[in-house]
């Protein structure tokens, strides 16, 4: 059954099936879909079917926007460390050149997708307990993956719109009061997030999982995430949250030095996208794919386009600019060919070596889909996408550990573990400031292209001058692409059809 809210976003119980090739369980799930509540959760095993649909929902990521475009795109065209080799898609091009209006697809869809998994959430949160002879663990349990995805889903809206709709119960009906909301303030949205991922914290999930779905870890990492975010801009909380941030992760390094063999660094980048190491140490979080059921069609977007040297789709409009890649240190292993990068492949995927123009993204590059020298590509890509990894927590920790007092030892071990794995030599002796710089500078480099980039840019009002190595104001910063940043850049504006339709939602983000 659907459920529709005709000015936010088409909010459904999806009921689909969250397949991971390591969880055989979820492909046995029967498909719910189209079954109305009250007929629906009747039995226990209905809390795992609608939390599962509601982790399907994540794949929106994925999803296209437009010719030669996905959602998750936006995200990385706003870095200033990509740019695109096609022009047929206006929309995205428009993301690059920040000339993006609130009729923008990806924004739209964004908005869309974001609400159809909060919808989700809310349903499983209010029917879960309410399952005849569901027992108190399997309740809490279900109930704290439905918070955890409904504080990520949330998570990404206030940060790219701000005050937006606070919805926390299903819509059922389009007299419903929620049908056209007022937005929410910032704090109580974040306040909404840190209460639901507290609660999914106690919830009893194990602190690492394989089958896809998240772990004690995954929360503990997403709630350094956020108190991170809000000791920074806009809420500025400050000294307390870095605090909070900091302890937090320090939590998720702890369990990884005493079990190193659950969480910790991969000794090698290539098990960043190879599929045998999926939802094992470093990937604390990722959005699952399974080639052929449901397949993680981002692959061809960082692939160059129209080459013909990989068995899947090449379309290359996330393409890094060249002065980023410069901007990597000397001998940084992350640099070498086919590390992070690549700058020739195979001919078909498995044949004679093909020289490229440039350097392409390669962190993501699945190998089962595209091919290697004597074995063909499959063509059907399976590669999860990440979402949380331990070398980001690990970042977390150090700066915000810095902002409470300097750098110490554990901060020094934190950053450095990631730049010897690059190659690169330890940091030490730096005052607090000199030692934050150092740490955003990791962050730009180890978690690029991972749609992180933009919203360290927002929260720290900061941007990264690729040419100088160094960070200077987010307002009137000139990005490499050659934008120049404008206040009104550090929010979104409102998707035009829901602004249009909601007079409650005005009016929209200053400057649009």
């Amino acid at each position: 059954m659907r459920f529709t809210s005709k000015n936010i976003s088409t909010l459904l119980l999806t009921g689909s099936l969250w397949m991971t090739a390591g969880c055989s369980d979820f492909l046995r799930e029967e498909d719910p879909s189209n079954i109305a509540p009250a007929t629906f959760f009747t039995v226990p095993e209905h809390a795992q079917a609608i939390v599962d649909g509601t982790y399907e929902n994540l794949r929106f990521h994925g999803d296209g926007a437009g010719i030669f475009s996905a959602n998750f795109q936006m995200l990385d065209a706003f870095s200033g460390t990509a740019e695109t080799e096609t022009g047929q898609n206006s929309d995205l091009n428009n993301l690059y050149s920040f000339q993006h209006t609130g009729d923008n697809l990806h924004l739209s869809q964004w908005w869309r997708q974001l609400y159809e998994g909060i919808g989700n959430a809310n349903l499983a949160i209010e029917k879960i307990p309410t399952i005849p002879r569901i027992t108190e663990a399997d309740q809490k349990k279900w109930v704290g993956h439905a918070k955890f995805l409904r504080a990520f889903h949330y998570f990404w809206l206030v940060r790219l719109w701000g005050d937006v709709p606070l919805l926390t119960k299903p819509i059922y009906a389009f007299t419903d009061a929620d049908v056209t909301p007022k937005r929410g303030s910032v704090a109580d949205v974040y306040n909404l997030i840190v209460a639901d991922l507290l609660d999914a914290e106690a919830a009893g999930l194990p602190m690492t999982e394989l089958n896809g779905r998240a772990s004690g870890a995954a929360v503990k990492s997403l709630l350094a995430n956020v108190y991170l975010t809000m000791a920074g801009f806009p809420l500025n909380k400050g000294a307390e949250y870095y605090k909070k941030a900091a302890d937090k992760a320090k939590e998720v390094i702890d369990f990884g030095t005493a079990s190193p063999d659950k969480i910790n660094l991969f000794t090698n980048y290539a098990d960043l996208h190879n599929n045998a190491t999926e939802n094992r140490l470093e990937h604390i979080f990722a959005i699952q794919y399974a080639a052929g059921i449901a397949n993680s069609n981002y692959q061809s977007y960082f692939l160059p386009n129209n080459t013909n040297i990989t068995a899947s789709g090449e379309v290359g409009t996330t393409v890094p600019t060249a002065s980023f890649l410069s901007s990597f240190e000397a001998g940084d292993k992350r640099m070498v060919e086919k590390e992070f990068f690549f700058k020739s492949y195979y001919d078909g995927g498995n044949g004679a070596v093909f020289p490229l123009t440039k350097s392409y993204v390669f962190k993501h590059f699945d190998a089962i889909a595209n091919g290697v020298p004597g074995t063909s590509g499959t063509g059907n890509a399976g590669l999860n996408y990440p979402l949380i990894r331990f070398a980001e927590v690990l970042l977390i920790y150090a700066e915000a550990q810095n902002e409470v007092g300097g750098p110490t030892t554990d901060t020094y071990d934190a950053v450095n573990r990631i730049r010897n794995r690059a190659d690169l030599g330890d940091l030490s002796g730096l005052s607090q400031a000199q030692f934050r710089e150092a740490v955003w500078r990791e962050r730009w480099h180890e978690l690029c292209y991972e749609g992180i980039t933009w919203f360290d840019m927002i929260r720290l009002h900061k941007v990264y001058v690729d040419g100088s190595n160094t960070f200077v104001d987010f307002v009137g910063a000139t990005l490499s692409t050659a934008v120049t940043l404008q206040q009104k850049h550090l929010l979104l504006p409102l998707p035009a059809g829901d602004f249009r339709n909601n007079p409650n939602l005005r009016p929209d983000n200053p400057g649009w």
